[in-house]
């Protein structure tokens, strides 16, 4: 899961707790203690998802069936795609809302160092809204591989993630509910309400 879905499963916490959630991959180690409590427990909630994600069956057979070579970067597109079906699954004022609350929160809050630079342009670009496009999910996937050492092993999965986008949409159909089960952090106060 990337920033929209870990938005989702957070967004019954404080503002707090929604930053640890989406500025988690930027954050290394264990020692929280320079966060605040919320922040930190957003933290430790956005790793438990990555750890049940990583671990469900459902991924572990996507992976399976990915191109061999490029195996070891699967997981990473993978995320990317999930933010892609979570964005075509919400209903579009649930992800307005969502959206608007995760932008007001990281433009409030400084990003970690690893993810400063990156941030400012997730917002100003509507990341969060454009996953719904899976041209742009699969731009962003080519994105990343730029970043990394090495041949763009994400670009070369592109292909394979178009021609298998049907079988990705079910497999996103079983992990989707799975996950909301397990570590949903939904609003106490019923239906979504507006920040």
């Amino acid at each position: 899961m990337n920033f929209l879905a870990h938005g989702w499963l957070a967004r019954g916490g404080t503002d707090d707790f929604l930053y640890g959630n989406l500025i988690a991959d930027g954050v290394k180690g264990a020692d929280l203690s320079t966060w605040s409590a919320e922040q930190a427990a957003g933290i430790r909630h956005h790793r438990r998802v990555d750890a049940f994600v990583d671990g469900h069956p459902v991924v572990s057979a996507v992976l399976e069936r990915s191109p061999r070579r490029q195996r070891r970067y699967a997981g990473i597109a993978l995320d990317l795609v999930w933010d892609h079906f979570a964005a075509r699954s919400l209903k579009s004022d649930e992800r307005r809302w969502l959206v608007h609350r995760c932008y007001r929160v990281l433009a409030t809050r400084p990003a970690p160092a690893r993810l400063a630079a990156m941030m400012p342009v997730l917002v100003e670009q509507d990341w969060l809204n454009r996953y719904a496009d899976f041209a742009f999910t699969c731009r962003a996937i080519e994105g990343i591989g730029r970043r990394l050492s090495g041949p763009n092993r994400l670009a070369e999965l592109v292909p394979w993630l178009e021609e298998d986008y049907e079988r990705l949409a079910r497999d996103f159909a079983t992990l989707w509910p799975a996950v909301n089960d397990a570590l949903e952090v939904a609003p106490h106060d019923g239906p979504v309400s507006r920040p």
